[in-house]
């Protein structure tokens, strides 16, 4: 399957959360999976990138031709089986929704929450029907789904709000699921 992973592009994070992801990456690519992302080599972006290619799996990295000029967080990652330049953020995010079979949502920032609440948008309006899943490493997004409770009790987001993603604190049960997802395909 391709996997999207969406996360940081940032470097100044706890080295723990790159260690987690570089694992869950490296382990994706053994069971056979491919990665779609961003093209980043830093932050969760790069450790995703480097744990796939440790595991010898396909890299695609999606990302605006802007990119070439402005360096945000590091550089892109070199080992990318595939690079595909697009015209705009807009567009780069349709071609990894596109090209991805199920998203799995690690700690990042303002890219990332924009990643993820749009697909989570295309989710509750049925105009996506892939698995959203969140790794919530160290808890880094308790928070979150605090304010999304909140939000859906005092009736600003739908009930069934829930139902559109599931969340993973460990390694292990993530991995699983995903196998089990490709067993169905």
């Amino acid at each position: 399957m391709n996997i999207c992973i969406f996360g940081s592009a940032s470097n100044r994070i706890d080295p723990s959360y790159i260690t987690a992801v570089e694992s869950i990456g490296e382990k994706l690519a053994k069971d056979g999976h491919s990665l779609i992302y961003g093209a980043g080599s830093g932050g969760l972006m790069g450790a995703s990138a480097r744990g796939f290619y440790r595991g010898k799996g396909k890299i695609t990295g999606i990302v605006p031709e802007f990119f070439k000029e402005v360096k945000v967080d590091g550089e892109l990652f070199d080992d990318c089986t595939t690079m595909i330049f697009t015209d705009t953020m807009r567009i780069r995010k349709q071609k990894m929704e596109e090209a991805c079979d199920v998203f799995v949502v690690v700690p990042g920032g303002l890219g990332t929450f924009d990643e993820v609440f749009e697909i989570l948008t295309l989710r509750q309006l049925n105009q996506l029907k892939k698995e959203i899943l969140f790794y919530n490493i160290n808890g880094y997004y308790d928070k979150l789904f605090e304010f999304l409770e909140s939000s859906k009790e005092k009736g600003f987001i739908a009930q069934h709000f829930d139902d559109l993603f599931k969340v993973y604190t460990e390694e292990a049960p993530l991995l699983e699921y995903i196998s089990e997802l490709n067993i169905k395909d």
